[in-house]
């Protein structure tokens, strides 16, 4: 006897700028809307950021600089982008979780072009960051912040802070593509991002650093870069050459990163 078996055709794949971008939109929001169902990633979206706001302004602030609110003229910026680099782990976590799951699986038997689910985790991922700035921007200026940039001059730090941090989204998702488990995706993350930021002007003048230290933190470490821009740029003051700096930085970052990325995710989903 003869088994007869019927394939069912694979749906074609939509094409085209607006059917890619009703589905990342799709996506992202997918991530977004599990925040409705997990308070906690809310909670800890800003618990963070504002602990470490409070406990560097009124814990450090006085031996630092001073007094508080002369600190925190200063470090806001500094926390701001420390907290910014952080964040950016969740893009390399949510995506190790999710393929490790088979939620890519999954994605990938529906009619979408490939890169989209990975496109629409990272704008989530950037709606947050969104979030958390403004969030201790806010609390900044209720505990004594003076923005002496204006809007423009906060709208404009947020721009350059998404453009490095959408940069260096293609490291955390190719650490999270390759890293074994969410536990080494966190390890080798802080021990990247730690030294970065500890070892920049994000918190301290460079000035006062050893020589060797002041070198590395001035003319490498990109997150001095971003944070005297986004410093800069909230207090009204020259920014110099720093932003040409970070947009260097980003470029180089996506034309490193970008590649390694998509072949590891396209490994990942072969």
């Amino acid at each position: 006897m003869t088994a007869l078996t019927a394939t069912v055709p694979s749906p074609a794949r939509q094409h085209g700028l607006a059917a890619n971008l009703r589905n990342i939109a799709s996506i992202a929001w997918r991530s977004l809307v599990q925040i409705k169902h997990n308070p906690m990633e809310l909670l800890d979206l800003s618990v963070q950021p504002v602990m470490f706001l409070l406990l560097f302004t009124f814990m450090f602030g006085g031996q630092m600089s001073g007094s508080p609110q002369e600190y925190l003229q200063y470090a806001l910026a500094g926390l701001i982008v420390q907290n910014s680099v952080f964040t950016a782990l969740n893009t390399a976590v949510g995506l190790h979780s999710d393929v490790a799951k088979g939620v890519y699986d999954r994605f990938r038997s529906l009619p979408i072009a490939r890169p989209v689910p990975l496109i629409g985790r990272i704008l989530a991922d950037m709606v947050k960051q969104v979030w958390a700035v403004a969030l201790m921007l806010v609390l900044g200026l209720i505990i004594g912040f003076d923005l002496n940039g204006g809007i423009g001059g906060a709208l404009a730090s947020l721009a350059l802070l998404l453009v490095f941090t959408l940069a260096m989204a293609w490291l955390n998702v190719l650490l999270g593509l390759v890293a074994g488990s969410e536990e080494k995706v966190m390890m080798f993350g802080f021990t990247i991002a730690m030294p970065l930021s500890f070892t920049s002007s994000a918190f301290v003048r460079t000035d006062t650093l050893p020589s060797a230290l002041q070198f590395w933190a001035e003319k490498i470490n990109p997150v001095t870069a971003i944070a005297d821009s986004v410093r800069g740029l909230l207090d009204g003051t020259p920014v110099g050459h720093s932003v040409i700096v970070t947009l260097v930085w980003a470029a180089g970052l996506v034309v490193v990163f970008f590649p390694l990325a998509m072949r590891a995710y396209r490994a990942k989903l072969s």
